[in-house]
């Protein structure tokens, strides 16, 4: 079981702080459903488009987004089934890499964007490195297991959540709900309660998730399809998360060999909920590097 590790009087200026700031919302027609992004800093900087896990949403980076805005524009997407964004019959990776390169123009991201993917938001991002890697600074996959199911799938498919969406009585009880797949290691309170009070929807009867369970049905990512990014690419893994050494290896090699791979110490999967400050740190070291370098010519 998930253990908290902080009380409602423990939370942290920075939190706090990063909370505190009012970003735009917007919104964009893609393939005729509705997406929506939230964003920070100014417009017509570079920037960063961020990409939550299956069944997740924009919020899940509220207090990570605002700490990388300084002189970038950073938007944060509901992919297509999520969130707030329209829903659709069918999902796909391609679709929703579609819907980042959209999101990135419409937040007024100057120049080739990075796109950054926790979990299966990872496999997004790879997605669009393929499709549109020509239009795109970098991307980075943040524990993102490209040769197993994500977490999120797995327990959809073995029937142990995200199966048809409950209807809950009241807000409260909802609330009591939530929990983060896989369920385990320490995480920090006030994280995940803001994290799962924006996780829920007023509906007929009483209180849902935001999610389509149907988003679990889509095709999965071949291993094999890594060897065709054609843009700069970094991967994340934590200590403690599903992208074991002996994977981060694999993918290592299947990119070429030319991709960062970084260990976050003592984080799980869920690396915004137990380790953000050390999640920030490593983003914003590999976003001022891939500002302040050139890529490696190929050969």
């Amino acid at each position: 079981m998930t253990e908290i590790v902080t009380s409602e009087f423990d939370v942290p200026q920075w939190f706090s702080r990063a909370l505190a700031i009012e970003p735009d919302i917007g919104a964009i027609e893609v393939a005729g459903t509705t997406i929506r992004f939230r964003a920070w800093g100014d417009r017509g900087q570079p920037g960063v488009v961020l990409v939550h896990g299956g069944a997740a949403h924009s919020r899940w980076w509220d207090h990570v987004a605002p700490l990388l805005a300084a002189g970038r524009r950073v938007a944060a997407i509901d992919l297509s089934g999520h969130g707030d964004s329209g829903r659709r019959t069918v999902y796909s990776l391609d679709i929703w890499a579609d819907e980042l390169i959209a999101v990135a123009e419409a937040a007024g991201i100057a120049g080739p964007p990075v796109l950054v993917g926790h979990s299966m938001g990872g496999f997004v991002t790879l997605t669009a490195a393929r499709r549109h890697g020509a239009v795109l600074t970098g991307v980075l996959a943040i524990d993102s297991p490209v040769r197993e199911l994500t977490p999120e799938e797995k327990a959809a498919r073995d029937r142990q959540a995200f199966g048809p969406l409950r209807v809950y009585a009241s807000r409260e009880e909802a609330l009591k709900r939530f929990r983060p797949i896989p369920d385990e290691g320490p995480v920090l309170s006030y994280v995940v309660d803001h994290i799962a009070a924006e996780s829920i929807r007023e509906v007929p009867g009483g209180w849902s998730w935001k999610f389509d369970p149907k988003i679990f049905g889509r095709p999965a990512l071949s291993p094999s399809l890594l060897t065709t990014v054609d843009c700069r690419v970094a991967l994340f893994r934590a200590e403690r998360g599903l992208v074991s050494e002996q994977m981060g290896e694999v993918m290592y090699d299947r990119l070429g060999r030319a991709a960062p791979l970084i260990e976050i110490p003592d984080a799980g999967h869920h690396i915004m909920l137990d380790q953000p400050l050390a999640l920030v740190t490593g983003l914003r070291t590999l976003l001022a590097d891939w500002e302040h370098s050139l890529p490696n010519s190929p050969g």
